[in-house]
């Protein structure tokens, strides 16, 4: 194993530790209500009826994607790396929501731009991780 592909599989399992975390954390009922009250309106549905499915579904997702992550196969891994980018990208409209209440949401909410960055950062390392 060369040191390239050793560096990737150490991001991988942190990676795998971080989204398999994340996503339990979908499942402990107070910070299952911040992500739910997270969700902007136009998203949650009337009455926001669609916020604790929406927080399941990306709960598991994240889960999902953290074990993908410890394949053994290439092609699962790179699919799971992909997943979880574009679950970065659709519970972005949340993170833009609580930051714009910082009162309402505390250390959740981070700032937007610092935030973006980050998701980002955190994209691009998924990516190193699966190529």
């Amino acid at each position: 194993m060369d040191a390239f592909a050793l560096v990737q599989l150490v991001l991988r399992i942190l990676l795998a530790v971080i989204f398999i975390g994340m996503g339990a954390a979908h499942f402990v009922p107070r910070v299952r209500r911040t992500m739910g009250a997270m969700i902007p309106a136009g998203l949650a549905g009337p009455d926001r009826r669609w916020a604790p499915t929406l927080v399941t579904v990306s709960g598991v997702a994240e889960i999902l994607g953290g074990l993908g992550l410890l394949a053994p196969w290439w092609g699962v891994r790179f699919a799971a790396g992909l997943a979880l980018i574009a679950l970065l990208i659709l519970v972005f409209p949340a993170n833009a929501q609580a930051a714009k209440e910082p009162e309402r949401f505390g250390a959740v909410a981070v700032p937007l731009v610092p935030r973006a960055i980050g998701q980002i950062v955190l994209g691009l390392l998924i990516l190193v991780s699966v190529i």
